[in-house]
């Protein structure tokens, strides 16, 4: 049984939010992709599912530490590479399509907007399919790399884990020691994802734009975050403050539940699947 049901009425007041306004700035997050089969962070009350990710000074800083993460991204990868979108990425490509939306951001890392047909998208996070060495710059496509970690590692690769968000793996009783972990072709330098770690800082440009783009919207809809992180926080309240309507649709509670005008508690490949079977008449 739904947890979270959807009303009919919930959908035409999503759907009477987006009629209203033409110039949508989306945010998305975790449970945009979840659909598609790549589970979030945290849970309804916005807690941690399982342990942090690893913070990027720890990575910089410590061998271990990449070899903690590399290990366990070698065995989650391919579930990020074989994902595919849902209903989510392609009722928001569509409206994109339709030119109504000023700007699409995605918290996601997964590049299943782009996969869907979006362009013009925000990676605000990076992707995760792209690797860059942070000594000379170069990059590396990640399915290359991940020959690489495979052949290097044939018996880590042979263990089974539970795959957590953006392609994690648990493996928090594995022996790692041995872990080999490659260096870049280059230069010999470490080899990072090219995506933001916590503790990292989203590169200026990118937030840049994205306040633009607020200040050129009429309204803000968040998809599948709980606005926890800062980093897609502070949207909210950009808007917010300049007194433009914020929707969102998640499941549980989010960091901006007081500044939302509508929120529809509901999964948002379901909501979204709810919007495309009503008929897309924006294009018309």
């Amino acid at each position: 049984m739904n947890e979270y049901p959807c009303s009919a009425q919930d959908i035409l007041r999503l759907r009477a939010f987006v009629d209203a306004h033409p110039r949508l700035v989306i945010l998305t997050g975790a449970g945009c992709s979840t659909e598609s089969g790549i589970p979030d962070y945290r849970d309804a009350l916005g807690a941690w599912k399982r342990s942090p990710p690893v913070q990027f000074q720890d990575f910089m800083s410590s061998e271990q530490a990449r070899r903690r993460y590399w290990s366990r991204s070698m065995l989650g990868f391919p579930l990020m590479d074989a994902a595919r979108p849902n209903a989510a990425h392609g009722w928001v490509a569509s409206l994109q399509q339709a030119g109504r939306v000023q700007l699409l951001v995605t918290q996601n890392v997964d590049g299943l907007h782009q996969r869907a047909g979006s362009r013009q998208v925000v990676d605000l996070h990076g992707r995760i399919h792209q690797v860059l060495c942070m000594s000379c710059g170069m990059r590396l496509e990640r399915r290359l790399l991940q020959e690489r970690l495979e052949s290097l590692n044939p018996e880590v690769q042979r263990l089974s884990a539970t795959i957590g968000a953006d392609g994690d793996a648990d493996l928090n009783d594995v022996e790692l020691d041995g872990f080999r972990l490659p260096s870049c072709d280059s230069c010999g330098g470490i080899l990072k994802p090219d995506v933001v770690f916590f503790g990292e800082n989203v590169p200026r440009p990118r937030v840049d734009q994205v306040f633009a783009a607020i200040r050129s919207a009429d309204a803000l809809l968040v998809l599948g975050s709980s606005l926890k992180l800062y980093s897609g926080f502070r949207f909210c309240r950009e808007a917010a403050q300049r007194a433009l309507p914020v929707a969102a649709v998640n499941l549980g509670v989010t960091r901006a539940d007081d500044l939302l005008t509508l929120k529809l508690e509901a999964p948002c490949a379901a909501v979204c699947a709810a919007l495309t079977d009503s008929g897309d008449h924006w294009a018309a």
